[in-house]
């Protein structure tokens, strides 16, 4: 056991026990970061419904951008790579997310600024609210009613969407997504419309519900995965861009729930160079010196491996526009699997499901999203409480 005087608590090995005992679930759960995440679904439908009450329609005055800049640091800034990853790169505009304080040197007068905050107070996304309002861009404010964006959006006489109740960040993705991507609907740059929104709302649910702290592991997807990346150095690989995004708020959310160490991208760009750590000293190497005969979903105590989980999504059809043929995407995939089985290093592929871009976007990350939580408290982690993160805020203020 780990105690020490910043409160970090918990236990190296993952105890799988934990997860097909609700009750201990919940104690190990304070905050409510399973409830918090299967409110997804219900996080769509309301900030869809908050977003119509605002004031959008005032964006489209202008005419078109020259470009949209999302700013915001964390979960807010991942809604910009939702954006630019929905809107294809056939979008007429660039859309770029800016995740520093402030917004680019050339931002002005013919582009619009998307300030997010989950907190409302982010210096990353104020700075950016000022700057956008000093510098005469349109400026539209998605947090918290009653918040210091709030305040900073109604000086500058712009629009602001506030967020669903008040949710930790990590958990708030959809919340902050929704609004993100309505903006840009009324700017003319993605078509995103009400069915979408309710089939995304609905798979969030259906994917809750098979991931719900009841069901036992081995029909739990999420808690599935969890146990299979126990003790491992997890590589997580998007076959596509928008399967790119998905892995990289895996990424995000193994890192502040579960700490695990993660290596996060893109498939081709893997291809060009770190699908070579499968035959490194975690991977290849590792798994020669493994015992044939032992179970390959226990852990032998002799070193660290890695697990592999690929994003796979095939698109809507062959005639997607997309950088890249789907066919390419398919066999790179193909090939990484197959690289992975003959070093022996275990791989799980989550493949995308849906009717439109958003909603294979959501397949994508609600059951790795419970899959962080339920590896964290395997590992006697409370997945709200990161005492490192309130250290660090502390140092960093001093």
């Amino acid at each position: 056991m780990i105690d020490g005087t910043a409160g970090v608590s918990g236990h190296r090995n993952a105890d799988e026990r934990l997860l097909d005992d609700p009750q201990a679930l919940a104690e190990r759960d304070p905050g409510g970061m399973l409830r918090h995440t299967a409110s997804a679904g219900a996080q769509v439908r309301e900030s869809a419904a908050l977003a119509a009450e605002a004031n959008l329609a005032v964006l489209a005055d202008e005419g078109r951008p020259r470009a949209v800049v999302i700013a915001g640091i964390g979960t807010a800034g991942r809604t910009g790579d939702v954006l630019a990853t929905v809107a294809g790169p056939r979008c007429p505009v660039p859309v770029i997310a800016h995740r520093s304080a402030g917004v680019p040197g050339w931002v002005g007068a013919a582009d619009v600024v998307i300030a997010v905050s989950a907190s409302g107070r982010s210096p990353e996304a104020l700075g950016a609210a000022e700057a956008a309002h000093r510098r005469g861009a349109r400026l539209v404010a998605v947090g918290p009613a009653d918040s210091q964006l709030h305040s900073v959006a109604e000086r500058a006489r712009a629009p602001f969407i506030p967020v669903p109740r008040r949710a930790p960040a990590r958990a708030s993705l959809w919340g902050l997504t929704v609004p993100v991507l309505l903006a840009a609907r009324a700017l003319g740059l993605v078509k995103v419309n009400e069915a979408d929104l309710a089939e995304t709302a609905a798979r969030l649910d259906a994917d809750a519900d098979r991931s719900r702290p009841s069901a036992e592991s081995f029909v739990n997807p999420a808690k599935s995965l969890a146990l299979g990346l126990a003790g491992s150095i997890p590589i997580v690989w998007g076959s596509s861009p928008l399967a790119s995004v998905a892995a990289r708020r895996f990424g995000d959310t193994l890192s502040a729930n579960a700490r695990y160490p993660v290596v996060t991208g893109a498939l081709g760009e893997a291809g060009r160079g770190r699908v070579g750590l499968l035959d490194g000293v975690f991977g290849g190497l590792a798994e020669g010196e493994r015992d044939i005969f032992a179970d390959p979903d226990e852990s032998d105590g002799e070193g660290t491996r890695l697990r592999l989980v690929l994003l796979r999504d095939g698109g809507l059809n062959a005639e997607d526009d997309a950088d890249e043929p789907l066919a390419v995407e398919e066999r790179r995939a193909d090939a990484v699997q197959t690289l992975a089985e003959r070093r022996g290093v275990r791989c799980d592929v989550v493949t995308a499901e849906g009717g439109s871009a958003l909603e294979r976007l959501a397949s994508l990350v609600a059951v790795p999203d419970f899959a962080s939580i339920y590896l964290a408290l395997a590992h006697g982690l409370d997945p709200m409480a990161v005492p490192a993160i309130t250290e660090m805020k502390e140092l960093a203020n001093q």
